[in-house]
């Protein structure tokens, strides 16, 4: 076929390709012009304070911002969020979920959180309550975590302490390590008396220091065997007090962090206003008008094949005619 032939099928079709479209278009129309009002406001969410700094921080390096956004956005439609929102303004999850939507500003670390719904007095609450439940559900959550933590190093050390203590009642010897440490000292001292009075003949001297540094092995004999023990629990303590100190470091973080994400500081709701029904419809009619145009064009494609096939067969089924000759 040549161009001519599709015009021809065009101009002659040309109430379908020209019905389709027109007709999407105004049953399209219709509907947005037929719809109740809708409303919306958005949520501006920025705080700078949340994104890079400090590598405590959960959100650090390069990607920080997106990240960021990404979690907010997850911690906003997740269910949890949607069911506690819903709780506090009594709108249904499947709607909250179907109205909002988050948005990064640029490359920044700011967020816009809108809300559409046919009900005006709700956007504002919904957004609200969504944008605060959303940073308490990344950054309380933290702090919760955090002190579940302190509270299990400080059980630890208290385990650690409480069987030092056990073990000194048991051996009936208090810090074996700094008594041991110290009877190291009086042996070498006792020996450098011995020394020195030997070196002046006082054998009487000599004798008491002999006596002194018998005793004083001795007791440094017995407490050699308990001492790997004691310095066990020891180690224990230590390792449980340096746990302690992080987990509170980190708690200090955790709190500072759920601070600067205060929605009161952080958040702010813009104003509710109607949604324009022109941009509705410059957004929704030309794409339903291109559908029903395509459409158009496939229908007339078939309708142009069924009556190709019908000419061949009506003709097949028509009597012959004579020649004159005959």
């Amino acid at each position: 076929m040549e161009i001519v032939d599709y015009l021809r099928v065009a101009r002659r079709r040309l109430w379908v390709l020209l019905g389709l479209p027109l007709a999407a278009a105004l049953a399209v129309g219709l509907f947005i012009g037929l719809s109740p009002q809708r409303y919306t406001a958005t949520c501006y969410v920025a705080a700078p304070a949340l994104v890079g700094g400090a590598a405590a921080q959960q959100y650090t390096g390069t990607q920080a911002a997106s990240q960021f956004v990404a979690a907010f956005k997850a911690a906003a439609t997740s269910p949890r969020v949607l069911d506690q929102v819903s709780a506090d303004t009594g709108v249904a999850a499947g709607t909250l979920r179907d109205g909002l939507a988050v948005a990064q500003v640029g490359a920044s670390s700011q967020l816009t959180l809108t809300y559409e719904s046919a009900k005006r007095p709700t956007v504002e609450p919904v957004l609200t309550a969504t944008a605060t439940r959303a940073l308490a559900f990344l950054f309380s959550s933290q702090v919760n975590i955090a002190t579940e933590q302190v509270q299990a190093a400080s059980a630890d050390v208290t385990s650690a302490t409480a069987a030092i203590a056990d073990w000194e009642k048991t051996n009936k010897v208090s810090q074996p390590d700094k008594l041991y440490q110290a009877t190291l000292t009086e042996i070498a001292d006792l020996r450098q008396q011995k020394l020195s009075m030997e070196a002046v003949g006082n054998s009487r001297a000599v004798a008491a220091a002999t006596t002194a540094l018998a005793a004083a092995q001795k007791r440094l004999d017995a407490l050699g065997p308990k001492l790997p023990d004691y310095q066990s629990l020891l180690a224990q303590r230590d390792a449980a007090t340096s746990a302690l100190s992080q987990a509170r470091q980190g708690l200090q973080g955790a709190r500072a962090q759920a601070q600067a994400a205060d929605p009161a500081q952080v958040a702010s709701v813009g104003e509710v206003r109607a949604v324009s029904r022109v941009r509705a419809l410059a957004t929704t009619v030309p794409p339903a008008a291109a559908a029903g145009l395509l459409l158009a064009v496939l229908l007339v494609v078939v309708l142009e094949l069924l009556s190709r096939r019908a000419q061949p067969a009506a003709t097949a089924g028509s009597p012959p005619v004579l020649s004159r000759a005959a």
